[in-house]
């Protein structure tokens, strides 16, 4: 009989190849999404097998910089079957959410086999309706139904400026950014206004760097994490469900009573509507200091990068800088098409077409979860989505 996989990850090849005639719901991937499916589906006494790529659970997140905290409540952002703790705070670190996903493992005893990335998904030739995984060291694995679970920031996006290769400063995407010590008395460029450009140019102006600039393309609607001990998200899941108009609305109005206008310091209040950009894919950034950082001149905003020439980068506004390090919070692609873009389930962006209880009508069986960034929370959605996935999974196969 071979070796079943530890709670904790630990496998061999053999052991995985021989228990694949078991038919299990396989989930793609070990972060929260997946996680919290695996568990919902043994609550219903589905077997569930996850596949993680690195040689831990939670791994992008171990990956994130050191001030990370999560812009959600403690309460609304733990997954199904087990709570955190209290002594992680209201706004959980995330070192604290690291702990939190290797416990939620171990709790729920699930079976988590790590160090084997998944290529290819594809229907099992024999018509039966299964799923065939195709992983690394050659391995092909029989599924009943998949759930892919790989991760909305999934593959650190860098643009393709004109020039870039000739930049003799220093180039990175946030990724790979950790904390300020190694840019203290430097002058930093931070491209991206997103909730991670904020934060990192928020950690700088705080950590020592010499000047902080932050390239704007199109300014963000900025909201408080907690007005008042009411947390943004709160309002969010109250929100979500009502007409885009009536929340851009409500929305300006309360920016008027809790943002300050930051116009003079070149961040102008958006013309569009709060729910508007959201539904377009732009999420509200979360303060935790980019307002007063902006405020008294500790971060300033510019115009959006250009090009890169040699020691200068070159805004859209014609005006030419020369910092000593530029870093690229421009975002990431979920790299989905590799693995699915020959079944015709993702969009022209790459993402799943359907995502929670909802398999692709040309793909039944097929699951997706963690692929939407929702204002009312992605922990809370992710959980939301395992129990509807499990429910579905138990339910049609």
């Amino acid at each position: 009989m071979p070796n079943s996989p530890s709670p904790t990850g630990s496998t061999d090849a053999v052991a995985l190849t021989d228990r694949t005639d078991d038919r299990p719901v396989y989930v793609i991937g070990g972060g929260p999404g997946g996680l919290a499916t695996a568990a919902a589906l043994r609550t219903r006494g589905v077997r569930a097998v996850v596949l993680e790529k690195a040689d831990r659970v939670g791994a992008s997140w171990r990956g994130h910089y050191d001030r990370l905290h999560l812009h959600t409540t403690r309460r609304w952002s733990a997954l199904p079957g087990l709570r955190m703790p209290r002594r992680f705070g209201r706004w959980v670190g995330r070192d604290d959410l690291v702990r939190y996903l290797e416990k939620y493992t171990e709790h729920h005893e699930l079976e988590v086999v790590t160090g084997v990335e998944v290529n290819r998904v594809d229907p099992h030739p024999d018509g039966s309706g299964d799923w065939q995984l195709t992983a690394t060291g050659g391995r092909v694995l029989r599924a009943r139904a998949v759930v892919v679970a790989t991760g909305f920031n999934h593959t650190p996006r860098l643009p393709d400026w004109p020039g870039r290769d000739t930049f003799t400063g220093e180039l990175l995407h946030a990724a790979e950014y950790r904390n300020p010590a190694p840019y203290a008395d430097k002058d930093v460029l931070v491209v991206g206004i997103g909730n991670t450009g904020a934060e990192i140019a928020a950690d700088l102006a705080e950590g020592g760097a010499s000047r902080v600039r932050i390239a704007v393309r199109t300014a963000p609607h900025i909201v408080r994490r907690s007005t008042a001990g009411w947390p943004a998200q709160a309002t969010g899941v109250l929100v979500r469900r009502l007409p885009v108009w009536l929340v851009d609305r409500l929305g300006a109005v309360l920016a008027r009573i809790a943002v300050p206008d930051l116009s003079a310091q070149g961040l102008p209040r958006p013309e569009k509507g709060l729910y508007s950009r959201v539904r377009e894919g732009a999420i509200p950034v979360q303060d935790v200091g980019l307002i007063d950082a902006v405020r008294t001149g500790r971060v300033v905003p510019v115009a959006a990068v250009a090009s890169f020439d040699q020691d200068a980068v070159v805004l859209a506004d014609g005006t030419r800088i020369a910092p000593d390090t530029v870093i690229a919070a421009t975002g990431y692609t979920r790299a989905l098409e590799p693995l699915l873009g020959h079944l015709d389930v993702l969009d022209a962006r790459g993402r799943p077409v359907v995502h929670g209880a909802r398999s692709p009508k040309q793909a039944p069986g097929l699951y997706f979860t963690g692929f939407t960034n929702p204002i009312s929370g992605m922990l809370r959605e992710l959980a939301l989505d395992a129990g509807k996935i499990a429910k579905r999974v138990a339910r049609a196969h």
